[in-house]
């Protein structure tokens, strides 16, 4: 299994994105990027973290590749607003790729770079392309939070 870790706003809409898709094995939502350890829910909120709500994907690299999960990242969020998705603002919902390796980082500049191109300066792309760091496990109740309650989307 490969790993790739992404934050595009809130977590719970994200991971359910990603879990459909076939060749993912498994989803975990926590906390990356941030500047203090065993962050929670709380402390992430407030901002002096720096954490960003992510999701951590496990993937078989020989069903689905980094590229497909980039082109899923892409379209579930609005990765030209900073530090918000709608109306969830703050640095815990930028938009993130944290990666695992050259060739992540690498496939996912080479993305923004093309997105940016196609956008003509308008709207530029903000996401950041970070190294992954300590992952943090959210809390339980976070874990498949729209999957238990029976909700296709979080309304975003």
């Amino acid at each position: 299994m490969t790993t790739a870790t992404f934050g595009a706003g809130c977590f719970w809409g994200v991971e359910l994105t990603f879990s459909k898709l076939p060749g993912v094995s498994a989803t975990r939502v926590g906390y990356m990027g941030g500047n203090t350890d065993a962050p929670n829910y709380q402390a992430v909120c407030t901002g002096d973290t720096y954490h960003a709500e992510v999701v951590e994907v496990s993937f078989d690299s020989a069903r689905l590749d980094y590229d497909a999960l980039l082109t899923t990242f892409f379209n579930c969020h609005d990765a030209t607003q900073l530090n918000r998705q709608g109306p969830d603002r703050g640095t815990q919902y930028r938009s993130a790729i944290f990666v695992h390796d050259d060739e992540q980082r690498t496939q996912a500049q080479a993305r923004i770079d093309e997105l940016n191109r196609q956008q003509n300066g308008d709207q530029p792309i903000v996401t950041s392309v970070e190294p992954a760091s300590q992952f943090w496990v959210a809390e339980d109740y976070h874990q498949k939070y729209l999957e238990k309650r029976g909700a296709s989307s979080c309304g975003l």
